[in-house]
């Protein structure tokens, strides 16, 4: 079955991972801007994480026959420096119609704090203007519910930002109903230890349904495994769920969403 991974950060993986990926079925992903594993300390140190991004990046995925997309933006992480997640976001533009460029993200909220929620605001802001799609991270473990809870206050208290152009990722059992309930996009992330495993993502799918939701496995500095779609894969098979129904989960989502961008170019498999 082929399958597109909506949020890996391939820049933390080898090139091995494209080529077991693709071994896999993978015949996409898309990668959003995140943590450098350390605060970055000016506005190049963007400029040239954006350019890996919309350059090199493409080119590696390419030679495992994945095509590579993108999401641009400073992460919540770095949002505590408001002035240079400002400088970050002033320069986004110059990059956003490059090839493979899907929206900004993955913003959202790390701990919940006013700067983040003001660089989040910020960000939106961005999107508005330029008709982006937008791509969220919700925070971790105990902060989860709170952020999420935060995360669509803000996005309901405006009217410029459609939801289905928005996907609210790392959902769990007890933020995935606020995500659906607003008319989002969900995104479930498969780690080992934490998040979802493909157990629980299954459990979601049969309890919520099968709309407007996907999964994915972040593949990023920690604990995490590039093949996790797969496993969800079979977990749902195991089950007994049909193929169209699996299919539509990690192929058919993706890229109903990912179509609302102008800029998005797609060859399907042969």
């Amino acid at each position: 079955m082929y399958y597109i991974d909506p949020h890996v950060h391939m820049v933390s993986r080898v090139t091995d991972d494209y080529e077991r990926m693709a071994r896999m079925n993978c015949v996409a992903v898309s990668e959003p801007a995140f943590w450098a594993g350390f605060d970055r300390g000016s506005v190049d140190g963007f400029r040239d994480y954006f350019e890996h991004l919309t350059g090199f990046e493409p080119k590696r995925a390419s030679w495992s026959g994945i095509q590579h997309y993108t999401w641009l933006c400073i992460n919540a992480k770095e949002a505590e420096n408001v002035e240079l997640a400002r400088e970050v976001i002033s320069i986004i533009p110059e990059y956003l119609n490059r090839p493979g460029v899907l929206g900004i993200g993955e913003i959202g909220l790390n701990k919940n704090t006013m700067n983040e929620s003001t660089i989040f605001r910020e960000h939106l802001d961005l999107a508005a203007k330029t008709n982006e799609l937008v791509l969220i991270h919700t925070p971790h473990l105990q902060d989860k519910y709170k952020g999420t809870r935060m995360i669509v206050d803000m996005l309901t208290e405006r009217n410029d930002i459609p939801p289905e152009r928005v996907c609210i990722d790392h959902v769990e059992e007890h933020t995935v109903r606020l995500a659906k309930d607003g008319g989002f996009w969900c995104g479930m992330t498969l780690y080992p230890t934490t998040k979802c495993t493909p157990a629980r993502a299954a459990d979601i799918i049969e309890r919520y349904g099968d709309e407007r939701i996907m999964v994915n496995s972040a593949g990023d500095w920690g604990p995490s495994n590039p093949l996790a779609v797969p496993d969800f894969i079979q977990e749902m098979r195991r089950r007994g769920h049909s193929e169209e129904k699996i299919s539509k989960v990690v192929y058919e989502n993706p890229l109903e969403f990912f179509r609302q961008c102008s800029r998005f170019e797609f060859t399907p498999p042969e």
